[in-house]
């Protein structure tokens, strides 16, 4: 077949097969999720696909079947879905719900169910950040206080926090409690005729939300650990600026310099700081924002007496997240801050710097200026010499044509001669001295 198009760009398979990287799950009610979110720092592709490899009938996983970072594994009735992203690995099965965990039952034990081994669980590469088991099951709608009061039946009487999602569609169910084994509960009651596609986007943004509001929230330790630093170096840069103030007109070069010191050590400390904190705190917002978007496509309605999931969500996760946002803020102004004192600083110590040059230099004009006047005297002196040596030259001359013959009074020649000499001399001089200056 001709191909009526230019030649592609080297990406452009793999954006727009990145629309299908990560496919919606199918999921029939009723059913079981367990979700396991973990770190993935320093865990590496390999390793996950060692542990994956340990599941019946999986020994012959390749490293190519994890390079697109999605990976579905069919374990009988159940299927298991891996997903590495750039800071997690997520782990999610789906599995039938056993019969002992179907409604009228009490916070049912679920665990002992699984199609998945516990210490396979236990072993999972990472540090877990999210553990969620999810029920998901048919329930009839028409009346939602009804609903949810057997769902809260299900957890157990605990307090709940439910809503309407997909506007009245369905009813999901937690109470965000962490439970001994290490994971979170939540219910959602779907009506019959529920698609499987569509069971299988609201779990998805169930756990998701779950999954960033964590991961969102790992920017609050950070944050308040470097409460105490930001204190210490905006009370060491007030500190430094008082003392440029004090020392304004009269600061010595050693003080100068010993303010440069600190404010580079300081700025130091604060750039290190920045640096050590910058992704993280970008991480966060980044989080926060998928963490409103999952929200906002779950298109919750109220039931009256209780909180919604997007309403109990943001009012615990803002202020944690305005904490964030106001400590990197707090960072970047002390920056900028450090920035200006030292600008200001280096302008005084360059202030400094051109009043000395210009002592420096009236100093060496003054040199300069004695030193043509110790000239001019040398070269009085060396007129005086060069005449004296030429007029004693003519004597010995006159002499010498005297003892010849030569009718000749040296003395009056001598004599005679002498304003003469010094005339040539100084003359002389004078050339030699524009021709040295031309």
């Amino acid at each position: 077949m001709i191909r009526p198009l230019p030649a592609d760009d080297p990406l452009r398979h793999e954006l727009h097969d990145e629309v299908h990287a990560r496919p919606t799950a199918r999921i029939r009610l009723p059913a079981l999720l367990v979700y396991v979110a973990v770190l993935n720092d320093g865990v590496s592709r390999d390793e996950e696909r060692l542990h994956l490899q340990r599941l019946p009938g999986q020994d012959g996983l390749q490293a190519a079947d994890l390079a697109g970072h999605f990976l579905r594994l069919r374990l009988g009735d159940a299927v298991l879905k891996w997903e590495r992203h750039s800071e997690f690995t997520r782990y999610t099965l789906v599995q039938p719900l056993p019969a002992q965990a179907l409604p009228p039952a009490t916070d049912p034990e679920l665990l002992s169910s699984l199609v998945l081994d516990a210490d396979w669980l236990a072993a999972i590469p990472g540090r877990t950040v999210a553990a969620i088991k999810l029920v998901m099951l048919h329930h009839d709608l028409a009346d939602p206080q009804a609903a949810l009061d057997a769902a809260r039946h299900w957890f157990g009487d605990r307090t709940v926090v439910a809503s309407l999602t997909g506007r009245g569609h369905s009813l999901a169910v937690t109470d965000f409690h962490l439970r001994d084994t290490g994971f979170e509960r939540m219910l959602l009651l779907a009506p019959e005729g529920t698609s499987e596609t569509r069971a299988g986007r609201v779990s998805a943004r169930l756990l998701e939300f779950e999954t960033y509001r964590l991961m969102a929230l790992r920017g609050l330790p950070v944050a308040k650990a470097l409460g105490p630093l930001l204190a210490q170096a905006e009370a060491d840069l007030a500190g430094i600026t008082a003392r440029m103030e004090a020392g304004t007109g009269r600061a010595s070069d050693a003080d100068d310099q010993a303010l440069l010191d600190t404010l580079v050590a300081l700025a130091a400390r604060v750039e290190r700081a920045t640096a050590e904190t910058q992704y993280r705190f970008a991480a966060t917002q980044a989080y926060a924002g998928i963490v409103d978007q999952r929200i906002a496509e779950l298109r919750e309605q109220p039931i009256p007496g209780t909180q919604m999931l997007g309403e109990f969500m943001r009012r615990r996760l803002s202020p944690a997240i305005a904490t964030v946002g106001a400590t990197e803020r707090r960072l970047q102004s002390l920056a900028q801050r450090i920035e200006r004192a030292g600008a200001l600083l280096r302008t005084r110590v360059d202030i400094a710097t051109e009043t000395q040059n210009r002592e420096l230099l009236a100093k060496l004009t003054r040199g300069q200026a004695l030193q043509l006047k110790l000239q001019s005297t040398v070269e009085g002196l060396s007129i005086a010499a060069i005449s004296y040596y030429v007029v004693s030259l003519i004597l010995y001359g006159a002499k010498a044509a005297k003892a010849a013959g030569v009718p000749v009074h040296p003395e009056l020649a001598a004599g005679a001669s002498i304003p003469l000499v010094l005339w040539a001399v100084a003359a002389l001089t004078r050339r030699i001295h524009r021709k040295l200056v031309h």
